[in-house]
């Protein structure tokens, strides 16, 4: 029998071990693989006519995805290799040299790194034509595209990931020679090497996070942002990477120990096990605890944000399109179902403020309520004198000053009430104006300016219309903004959730190998429970809180970032995110659940 031959039995022997490894390594070729084909299709150009961020979009990605995976993969091959050391010590103990046992190691790698990446291929060829559907259809278009493949992708996804796997396995063919005989037997017991907790590390890092959600919390106009400008997101990036990395070294650990000296807490069931192996576990693993709990936190953040701006597009188009089309002069022959038809004159004034002076539109009561009941709004209340109703979008209390009165050629008109939402296209007609009584329009002086505004049903499926139309001066339409919009926020939103689910499914996995390299290191100590006659029902208990609180900890922690985060993000866009942000979280957390029932099941077959 050769090396090669034991290499695949030994693979087909421990295929359920290397079950969720090789099926995550597949997805993750799966979607980058799709990534490149979007990259690389030519049957993909006119999609890119339609959006140019698509092609940087998918560059970006593929780059993101490749350096993630890479690290997962070789982190993924070191726990195998560190459950494997004990097996590495018995060949070698039983005589066969070191350069046969890392060809041995180097096979098996090669062996698992092929079928994952035949598998991957194939089904991305096939997957990506499916993906591609589902991105069409986040960008509401209505581009048809047949059997999309690219050669190019294909090459550079095998290139990619055969460089991968090759490093892999020379790293598992390097094991070997990095360890004594004694340190393969003994590798199960070792853990990461982290700082004992105390006192002041602990309060440390819950000052540390506290100060991180403050400063994220600040507004931009507050005197911190004013004075670190760019640096203030680098140190609530790093403040938060502190804290996280202190509360897995230092607070858990802390509070872990005050419940095991507490003799009556720990003495109940099996609690002085639960507490003693977490321990273990929280202080053995922090390092990847934090790095979970902030992958996570990056994964939650970034797709809850992208999803809640795909959630407001249409509203957003809307409210900077109010109309269907706009544009400056007269009325043209519309082939669609008209819901509302306006011919607006407006005037332009200079109206002085702090900075010099600014162009503000004008418009009279008359017209205003036209535009306003073709909307279907709420009837505006009449002006009264010389009253002006200000109009401005753009307004934000926290860097525009109330407005209670504006001069126009040395007359004064006082303001009766400010209103954001418009009910003029922005690209037309500017973003601020105001509105007078008929009279008092009248009487300003200026040449009026004709404009046309139209709305009609079903705005979305106007394509051939506005493009008719769109060689009229100052044309606004509602419909290709409505395309624009959906086609980056739906390219956003597809590479987001993608890479959110890659980030996911990776980091679960992670939190899986290592429970379950534990669970062979306890196997003994389950055993000797169930001798002294502990019931399965207790060790079962005991092992769901243990991985319970070994899942949690990182989620729950990342959790808590994303929300300070979104919240933070909800005010900078002044967008109300919950229940987008709600939705996200809930889809998260039920894959999330299954990662924690899949390893509780496997943890106690493992050990029962």
């Amino acid at each position: 029998m050769t090396l090669f031959d034991l290499a695949e039995k030994n693979v087909a022997r421990n295929l359920s071990r290397y079950a969720l490894y090789v099926g995550t390594t597949i997805f993750s070729i799966i979607i980058y693989f799709t990534f490149a084909t979007l990259k690389h299709s030519g049957e993909i150009s006119a999609l890119a006519e339609t959006s140019k961020q698509i092609s940087g979009l998918m560059s970006a990605s593929t780059f993101i995805l490749l350096i993630f995976v890479a690290l997962f993969i070789a982190y993924s091959n070191a726990f195998f290799l560190r459950g494997r050391k004990r097996e590495v010590g018995l060949y070698s103990l039983l005589g066969v040299r070191k350069k046969q046992i890392g060809q041995l190691l180097l096979f098996e790698n090669l062996v698992i790194g092929a079928v994952s990446l035949i598998v991957g291929i194939g089904l991305g060829v096939v997957g990506a034509n499916a993906l591609l559907q589902v991105l069409l259809r986040l960008m509401s278009s209505d581009l048809s595209i047949g059997f999309a493949f690219s050669r190019s992708a294909l090459v550079e996804t095998f290139l990619v990931f055969l460089g991968i796997f090759l490093f892999t396995s020379f790293q598992g063919y390097r094991v070997i020679y990095r360890f004594k005989l004694i340190d393969l037997f003994h590798a199960d017991k070792k853990g990461e090497d982290v700082p004992k907790a105390n006192v002041f590390a602990a309060l440390g890092g819950v000052v540390t996070l506290a100060v991180a959600y403050w400063l994220a919390l600040q507004d931009l106009t507050s005197p911190l942002w004013r004075m670190l400008s760019l640096a203030m997101p680098l140190l609530i990036i790093g403040l938060t990477v502190v804290g996280s990395a202190l509360l897995f070294h230092s607070v858990l650990v802390f509070i872990l120990g005050r419940m095991k000296a507490n003799e009556n807490w720990s003495w109940r069931r099996l609690n002085v096990l639960t507490t003693s192996q977490l321990l273990y576990r929280i202080r053995g693993n922090a390092k990847t605890l934090t790095l979970i709990s902030i992958i996570s936190a990056t994964a939650i953040t970034a797709g809850g944000a992208i999803f809640s701006l795909y959630y407001y597009a249409e509203e957003n188009v809307t409210s900077f399109a109010p109309y269907t089309f706009a544009w400056e002069g007269d009325a043209r022959p519309i082939d669609a179902d008209v819901i509302a038809e306006v011919d607006v004159w407006k005037k332009t004034v200079r109206v002085p403020d702090e900075y010099g002076e600014r162009e503000y539109g004008v418009i009279d009561e008359s017209t205003y309520r036209q535009l306003v009941d073709g909307l279907d709004w709420e009837e505006p209340t009449a002006l009264s004198g010389n009253e002006v109703r200000l109009v401005d979008p753009f307004f934000d209390e926290r860097f525009n000053d109330e407005m209670n009165q504006v001069e126009v050629d040395g007359t004064t008109y006082p303001v009766k009430e400010r209103i954001e939402a418009t009910p003029l296209n922005v690209m037309t007609f500017g973003g601020i104006f105001l509105v007078t009584r008929d009279d008092v329009y009248a009487a300003i002086d200026g040449d009026a300016v004709s404009y046309h505004a139209v709305k009609v049903a079903d705005y979305k499926d106007q394509a051939a219309l506005s493009e008719r139309l769109s060689g009229l001066p100052s044309f606004s339409s509602a419909t290709d903004l409505y395309r624009d919009t959906m086609a980056v926020n739906g390219a956003l939103l597809f590479v987001g959730s993608f890479l959110g689910l890659v980030f996911l499914v990776a980091t679960g996995s992670v939190i899986y190998f290592k429970t379950m390299t534990e669970a062979e290191a306890d196997r003994a100590t389950y055993a000797v429970l169930r001798k002294v006659g502990i019931s399965k029902r207790d060790i079962k208990q005991t092992i769901r809180h243990q991985v319970a609180v070994v899942f949690l900890a990182p989620y729950v922690l990342g959790l808590l970032h994303a929300s300070v985060a979104l919240i933070a993000f909800s005010r900078l866009f002044a967008m109300d995110f919950t229940v987008p942000v709600v939705v996200w979280m809930t889809v998260y957390s039920a894959i999330y659940a299954l990662y924690y029932v899949l390893t509780v099941r496997r943890f106690t077959k493992s050990v029962l």
